[in-house]
């Protein structure tokens, strides 16, 4: 089965220093058929003004994983941890029994760019933590690059739940496949540009939704940036 969600379809938010799309429900922003996707809570699509940011705030329970398409987003939390995230960088956060954190873009002329991401995790009260890494683009062009996975496989950021994301870059003929498990369902969201997925043409913002399908195909790509997540069809949370 699929189910395309175009990007205009999706929730938004203007607040002057910040614009946010928002594909799942979020804040002021609730649709009862958009809530979430197996352990897939939110991807924000936010552009953050020059010199503003998101205040110190409170998370719990949640893995936030940040993308940056565009722009520097600065980060400090609770955990003493101070770093600033750039195209090409992964950052998760597992919030589990409590953390506080700001996102400010540093920058005094461009806004920011950004994806973020919340997992639900499959285990609560965790210690929180915090992982960077980079992923340069040789190593996601005409492939899917694994960027999060619950182990850490092939160098990706670990999360506390049985899901695994991919970043990818396709232009003209590159082809990628993605083989998908019977009991496993994908969700693929295009950053920009353009791409077919299983013979549907998708546009910057736009998604996917699989399941019951045996693979994603991706072809006929235009400046596309994808991000690809592999779910189990039902998530659990363990107290």
């Amino acid at each position: 089965m699929q189910n395309i969600r175009r990007s205009n379809e999706r929730g938004y938010a203007d607040h002057g220093w910040l614009k946010s799309f928002h594909t799942f429900s979020f804040a002021d922003y609730y649709d009862p058929r958009h809530i979430e996707f197996g352990a897939l809570r939110v991807i924000n699509e936010d552009r953050v003004a020059a010199g503003a940011g998101f205040g110190t705030h409170g998370h719990r329970d949640m893995e936030i994983i940040s993308y940056v398409l565009d722009g520097e987003l600065a980060h400090k939390d609770s955990m003493g941890t101070g770093e600033t995230i750039r195209p090409g960088d992964v950052q998760r956060m597992s919030a589990g029994r409590g953390v506080t954190h700001s996102e400010f873009n540093p920058s005094s002329e461009k806004p920011v760019h950004f994806l973020q991401i919340w997992i639900q995790p499959n285990q609560k009260g965790v210690q929180p933590s915090y992982e960077q890494k980079h992923f340069p683009e040789n190593e996601k062009r005409g492939k899917l690059r694994l960027i999060a996975s619950p182990d850490g496989a092939n160098g990706s950021v670990s999360i506390h739940q049985d899901a695994k994301v991919y970043a990818g870059l396709l232009d003209g003929d590159e082809k990628v496949e993605l083989p998908i498990a019977a009991d496993r369902q994908v969700y693929l969201h295009l950053a920009r540009g353009k791409v077919t997925a299983n013979g549907n043409v998708l546009n910057a913002g736009d998604a996917l939704a699989l399941t019951d399908t045996a693979a994603l195909s991706l072809t006929d790509g235009h400046g596309a940036e994808v991000i690809v997540f592999d779910l189990q069809r039902a998530s659990g949370v363990r107290q």
